[in-house]
């Protein structure tokens, strides 16, 4: 396919917000699309070169694309610089300048190979390389691909296209409807590279997608859990269950390979280098190959005592990892297994998947497997909860003994419990920020003086409002929020955001808070759940984190877990 044609579907793409405009749109492009070009055009549509786990990174800043298009178009950089400034759209500033009206015949994978090589460029010089070399590509462009190609490289193609459109797409071009994109959510999930399943999908058929399985080196999504309010209600639910404990650090799958290891984070970015103790541990253990589920924390030597999110996530902030190691030592804690010694696991019993957690490694300082215990009792729960708060753990998690593993699902295989506040609302809530109102009065100085916070809508792969936030930062938060925002800041409402509100700033739905209200509420002001004119919404709430480096947008809590948790609230009423 040539680039040309490729740019044209993305202007299509560009002049509607409708979901199903957009599938139609990218089927049609699908439908044309052979084998070889797929995988690139599944990522460029992405806004990516490869998912992040790969480490592929174009690293091309605001100076070198200005220069890019400089050499290009043999204009001064002054003049380059000037017209950014004033259209603030680095796609629209190459458009303006590109010295060719119809470019010459640049292919998809052309395109997307040379910009894979200008990724892969390193060491001494390698400045001068990628602008020479991305100045080549914008000289075989015509303006609207040269568009194209720099909002992609500057990562502001904003398509509002997300990852379930993608594969429903994928599914009407193959199929001709929309009902195999279960399958190939399930082949994305245990992977999490759609192109790379899109491939397989193009080269061995449906076949392909309904025999995928997981390996090692492919991070799968993880498994998420339900909530619960009481021990009686993970009774009538399960009944006898596995009782885990709940820990309070971040998500770390790791894999073995021989003797590659790497450690994936819940949002899939590869966190092996801030682990070196880890890495160490499990180099020793005697199994060649698996993945494992679990959760990492820092801890006190002297104590022992585990230290809560705040303070672990400042491993991954450090550069010194080995000095800061020393300071800050991390323990992780297995409570699953999903591939071991070349064999997939995910569908055995999580009681059978547990006992060869047992077999594979013996607790040390660094690796340990988290304490459980199996019961119907709910007074041995309510115990064994009350002894992880003590713990400063964050609660439990209960899981149906003869359950799978459930990649990338939520489900009530595994149920949470986390610890009660004074407060209505039991739990924290996770929303992308949509948005920021200006600040006024004292807040005008950080120039943010509230955020627009959604939920995730699955069904529809959109963004549904639930909730302004301005108490929680400190003044260092907002001035760095604004910095941030205004980065992915846009002049419009995005395709993917559902939203009565008008925020003074709209921003591509991307950085995920967590949060804490009084209660929920039923709102006629914000989108999230509304049915018949009434929403839902927060009230009080007030930040408990910055941004959420181990999460992304679509990993902030559903519109599904916003109404269940309306529903235990009225139930905790109710009782009191």
């Amino acid at each position: 396919m040539w680039f040309k044609d490729f740019c044209d579907r993305l202007l299509s793409l560009e002049s509607t917000s409708k979901r199903l405009e957009m599938i139609d749109i990218l089927s049609a492009l699908f439908s044309k699309t052979v084998k070889e070009e797929v995988n690139p055009i599944v990522n460029f549509v992405q806004e990516q070169l490869l998912p992040p786990f790969y480490d592929v990174q174009l690293g091309i800043a605001d100076r070198m694309a200005e220069k890019s298009i400089a050499l290009a178009y043999q204009k001064s950089q002054k003049k380059i610089e000037e017209e950014y400034s004033k259209l603030g759209d680095m796609g629209e500033v190459a458009e303006k300048e590109c010295t060719s009206k119809e470019g010459n015949d640049l292919s998809v994978k052309e395109v997307y190979d040379r910009l894979l090589q200008i990724a892969r460029i390193s060491g001494e010089g390698s400045v001068d390389q990628k602008i020479t070399q991305l100045a080549e590509i914008l000289k075989a462009c015509s303006p609207t691909e040269a568009k194209f190609l720099m909002r992609f490289i500057m990562g502001k193609l904003r398509l509002g296209v997300g990852e379930a459109t993608i594969m429903e797409a994928l599914s009407k071009a193959k199929t001709g409807n929309r009902e195999f994109k279960k399958k190939i959510e399930r082949a994305f999930n245990l992977c999490s590279d759609l192109g790379y399943v899109s491939d397989v999908l193009y080269s061995k058929g449906k076949e392909g997608i309904e025999n995928f399985n997981i390996s090692a080196m492919k991070p799968i999504r993880p498994a998420l859990a339900e909530r619960a309010s009481s021990s009686e209600e993970i009774i009538s639910r399960m009944g006898k269950c596995a009782i885990d404990q709940k820990l309070d650090g971040f998500r770390a799958q790791v894999h073995k390979n021989g003797q590659e290891i790497k450690v994936f984070s819940r949002n899939l970015e590869n966190i092996t280098h801030f682990m070196p103790e880890v890495v160490n541990e499990i180099k020793k253990m005697k199994y060649d190959s698996f993945i494992l589920d679990s959760e990492a924390l820092t801890y006190d030597e002297n104590t022992g005592v585990l230290y809560p999110f705040q303070i672990t996530i400042q491993r991954r902030r450090k550069h010194n990892i080995e000095e800061v190691s020393q300071d800050l030592p991390l323990r992780l804690f297995v409570f699953d297994i999903m591939f071991l010694n070349g064999n997939s696991m995910i569908d055995l019993p999580y009681s059978e998947r547990r006992k060869e957690i047992d077999h594979l490694f013996s607790d040390t300082d660094t690796i340990a497997k988290t304490k459980m215990i199996v019961t119907d009792d709910p007074n041995k729960i309510d115990k064994f909860f009350d002894s992880a708060l003590e713990s400063g753990l964050e609660g439990i998690v209960a899981k149906r003994l003869e359950s799978v593993y459930s990649a990338g699902a939520r489900n009530f295989n595994w149920i949470k419990m986390k610890r009660s506040y004074k407060s209505k609302l039991n739990d924290t809530i996770d929303l992308v920020i949509l948005g920021y109102f200006k600040g006024r009065g004292h807040r005008a100085n950080f120039g943010i003086g509230a955020v627009l916070g959604g939920v995730y809508d699955p069904e529809s792969d959109t963004f549904k409002t639930l909730t302004k936030v301005g108490s929680g930062f400190s003044e260092e938060q907002f001035k760095e929020l604004y910095k941030l925002l205004n980065d992915i800041k846009v002049d419009s409402k995005p395709a993917r955001v559902d939203s009565i509100l008008q925020p003074d700033v709209w921003t591509v739905p991307k950085y995920v808070i967590t949060v804490k209200a009084d209660e929920i509420t039923r709102s006629p002001t914000h989108t999230a759940g509304m049915k018949d004119g009434i929403g839902y919404a927060l009230r009080f709430p007030r930040a408990m984190t910055f941004i959420r480096q181990d999460k992304k947008a679509e990993d902030s809590n559903t519109v599904k877990d916003i109404i269940e948790m309306y529903k235990q609230q009225k139930s905790v009423k109710v009782k009191s």
